[in-house]
């Protein structure tokens, strides 16, 4: 197995808690090129969800068309599931850097630098960004309303759109800086964690997960845009990460562990298209409801699944990153290092790039494609120009 590589620009035993943000010490490569990477799926993701009538990305309210049925089928089946732990990895990896954050800083200057480095993006895209180009999309669709409708009218009400991510993350960082005061610190830090309490952390994200959502099924809206039916899997995957941080995973995931994570995720991935098929579903737009919570076998099968793949994949997708992700080329540190940024753009870039593709007469299908790749591109190069040429690099 490659050893993971260090960007010699940075201190390795240093290291910044938020899972897709770069800064400026610290950070390892395959863990930096695995956030890059990540981001850009979730830029994708939302472009598809965007164009499908199962919809999961907010211009899907103004959409002038979707993709054809079976294609978007296809596409939930193939790329659905990495879907459920995507959030889960970054809580993961932010929650791997945490420790020695709050070691090197202590709890109040930790909270502290929370609350400014995701506390003020997530205020600015909450009351400005995100009602700004959702107004102009509603404007393109041929509504006729004012800003002020437009901010008061969205469900959920302060709804940040993707930004949700960054606001539960610093809810999750300020009880790590409170657990922590109340000096409560040293049980997260097992001796050694296995296999079997991975399978005891699916357990608990799946019956936590089961349990919530019988008040707030899944994709269920609150005030603020909280996710609280995705809060089991977030806030485990930062504690598993806070609990394997003194025990090199940042560097080095056992390699017979990951390859178990592995063979879970590879076998998740095979049946559960297959159970899909033998529960007779063709169309996830209408099997949807049963699945998102409740007393029912599809909601139960569908927590099991999402905290399977969470907790293996997350471990895997790192030990992966670990053998794969090392590069280091010019390109790819400066792909890294807009990540956090990249992020965050995507919100004006995706749809101001889904707004003036909208008159357009061409297939849905090339029209999301070619707003996905121009998105991810775009995100990703003003991210850069960003972090690198204007006073905001210090913030993002």
């Amino acid at each position: 197995m490659s050893r993971a590589k260090l960007n010699p620009a940075r201190d390795s035993t240093l290291g910044d808690p938020d899972p897709i943000e770069s800064t400026t010490q610290g950070r390892l490569v395959a863990v930096d090129n695995l956030k890059a990477l990540l981001v850009a799926w979730v830029i994708g993701g939302h472009t598809l969800a965007g164009y499908a009538a199962i919809g999961g990305w907010p211009y899907d309210e103004v959409q002038e068309g979707t993709l054809p049925p079976i294609l978007e089928f296809v596409l939930s089946v193939l790329l659905g599931p990495g879907a459920l732990f995507a959030m889960g990895t970054f809580f993961f990896i932010s929650g791997l850097f945490a420790p020695r954050a709050i070691a090197k800083a202590g709890p109040g200057e930790y909270a502290i630098s929370r609350l400014i480095r995701l506390g003020i993006p997530w205020l600015v895209f909450m009351l400005l960004i995100w009602p700004f180009f959702m107004w102009l999309a509603y404007l393109s669709a041929g509504y006729h309303l004012t800003f002020w409708q437009a901010f008061l009218g969205r469900t959920p009400f302060l709804d940040s759109g993707p930004i949700w991510f960054i606001q539960v993350l610093m809810y999750t960082s300020l009880g790590y800086a409170l657990w922590h005061r109340l000096g409560w610190g040293s049980r997260l830090t097992p001796t050694v964690v296995r296999g079997r309490h991975l399978v005891l952390l699916g357990i608990l994200v799946a019956a936590s997960s089961f349990v919530l959502r019988l008040e707030f099924p899944a994709r269920s809206q609150q005030i603020l845009d909280l996710h609280l039916w995705q809060w089991p899997q977030l806030i485990c995957m930062f504690a598993l990460g806070a609990m394997v941080a003194n025990q090199g995973w940042a560097a080095t995931v056992p390699a017979s562990l990951a390859r178990r994570c592995w063979i879970v995720v590879a076998a998740t991935f095979i049946l559960a298209p297959i159970a899909v098929w033998a529960l007779g579903i063709t169309s996830f737009v209408q099997a949807e409801p049963t699945f998102l919570g409740g007393w029912r076998l599809q909601a139960v099968s569908f927590d099991v699944v999402e905290a399977t793949l969470v907790v293996a994949g997350s471990v895997g997708m790192l030990w992966l990153a670990q053998r794969h992700l090392t590069w280091q080329t010019p390109l790819a540190r400066r792909i890294a290092r807009a990540a956090y940024a990249a992020f965050m753009l995507q919100v004006p870039v995706l749809l101001s790039l889904e707004i003036a593709a909208r008159p357009l007469p061409v297939p849905i299908t090339v029209k999301a494609a070619a707003v996905g790749i121009l998105a991810i591109v775009c995100s990703f190069g003003l991210g850069s120009v960003l972090v690198s040429h204007t006073p905001l690099g210090r913030l993002v």
